[in-house]
């Protein structure tokens, strides 16, 4: 790899990454399923009052692919961990921080973007109104690839702990809160027919400043986890 130019370096991860996860299709059908099963259960116990389940469907929806994108975390860096390539890949002359976006955005692929196309239907069972449904998966396209970048920032930290799951959970968990809030509030406006344009605009925010520090900070963590 140190041959290659950087975007064809990365390129390459993003392939490997992508044909490793088809190859484990059932650890890829997890996260989904984890989050239809969740989104699922809350009808269940609430009943069938549509005005509750409308009140709470997008924290509900939220709260599903919060818990489902952490339940993937681990896996962004463990078997690199296990097999020597995370070593190889500091060893690169590339940067470090370019691929580890590369193998983030692998993991945006493989857990965000089924969950992003399943949202819908999740709506619909919850009775989160039509006007708001266009609402709930720019939140989604904007929120899940924050929950992402910020989760391997975690996952660099722990990657070398036998049992860093609970740590993990409680070094990330906290950090997705605001993508939480906002992300709720702006379905919650959309139903209600108010601007939605703050949340989203502060969800964009959140992104661009997750896309150019998190690299950089996973990067710096896989350095003290290898070392």
């Amino acid at each position: 790899m140190s041959g290659l130019s950087t975007p064809r370096a990365m390129a390459l991860l993003l392939r490997r990454d992508l044909l490793l996860a088809y190859r484990r299709r059932a650890e890829l059908v997890n996260p989904l399923l984890f989050f239809v099963l969740i989104a699922s259960l809350f009808p269940l116990g609430l009943g069938a009052d549509s005005r509750l389940l409308q009140a709470a469907g997008p924290g509900i929806v939220w709260v599903s692919a919060l818990l489902a994108a952490l339940l993937s975390l681990d896996g962004m860096f463990r078997s690199d961990f296990e097999d020597g390539t995370l070593e190889q890949l500091m060893l690169s002359a590339h940067p470090v921080s370019l691929l580890v976006l590369a193998k983030v955005f692998a993991h945006w692929l493989v857990t965000g973007v089924p969950l992003i196309l399943v949202s819908p239907l999740i709506g619909l069972l919850l009775s989160i109104p039509g006007e708001a449904m266009g609402v709930l998966v720019v939140t989604l396209l904007l929120g899940t690839p924050v929950l992402s970048l910020i989760g391997a920032v975690g996952v660099a930290l722990t990657v070398g702990l036998r049992r860093g799951g609970i740590i993990l959970s409680l070094l990330v968990l906290p950090l997705y809160v605001p993508v939480l809030i906002f992300a709720s509030s702006a379905v919650d406006a959309a139903a209600s027919a108010l601007p939605v344009g703050p949340q989203l605009y502060i969800l964009g925010a959140m992104l661009v400043a997750a896309v150019s520090l998190a690299p950089v900070a996973a990067a710096a963590s896989l350095r003290v986890s290898l070392s």
